[in-house]
């Protein structure tokens, strides 16, 4: 499947989305809405990245040390959600690959649909519901 221009195809509503039939699943309509979708969530993650390094490079003088300590657990905690919101990103440019490629919509594992629902819960979605928790099942069974 070859990639639509975005400027070409008019991006589904969500009424649209729920109430299409199963023959229009993964539509150009459908791959530019769940499109818009991602790439204005990575924009966003991109958005607070960027604010969070500015907000980092400001440095703010305490000479107490508790200030000090409690401002250090504060940038700590502002990394660990950056470095999660990291991982989101590979997630998002991994589902905006799928759309290129033709594959966004259909489990990586059995090659059904994920559904619309649960991609509009989850669009970095890759497996069906059922699927995934079949993972999350053998990975719990592998680490006991």
């Amino acid at each position: 499947m070859t990639d639509v221009p975005t400027s070409a195809v008019t991006p589904a509503t969500l009424a649209e989305l729920l109430s299409a039939p199963a023959a229009a699943y993964m539509s150009s309509e459908q791959l530019a809405f769940f499109r818009a979708l991602l790439c204005a969530e990575r924009d966003a993650l991109l958005r607070a990245a960027q604010e969070t390094a500015d907000h980092l490079q400001v440095l703010e003088p305490t000479p107490d040390p508790s200030d000090r300590a409690s401002l250090e657990e504060d940038h700590l905690i502002e990394f660990r959600v950056r470095d999660r919101e990291r991982k989101h990103l590979h997630a998002i440019d991994s589902a905006l690959q799928r759309i290129r490629d033709g594959s966004y919509g259909w489990c990586e594992e059995s090659g059904e649909p994920i559904g619309i629902p649960r991609l509009l819960t989850r669009p970095t979605a890759s497996l069906t519901l059922e699927a995934q928790e079949r993972r999350e099942s053998t990975q719990k069974m592998r680490r006991r």
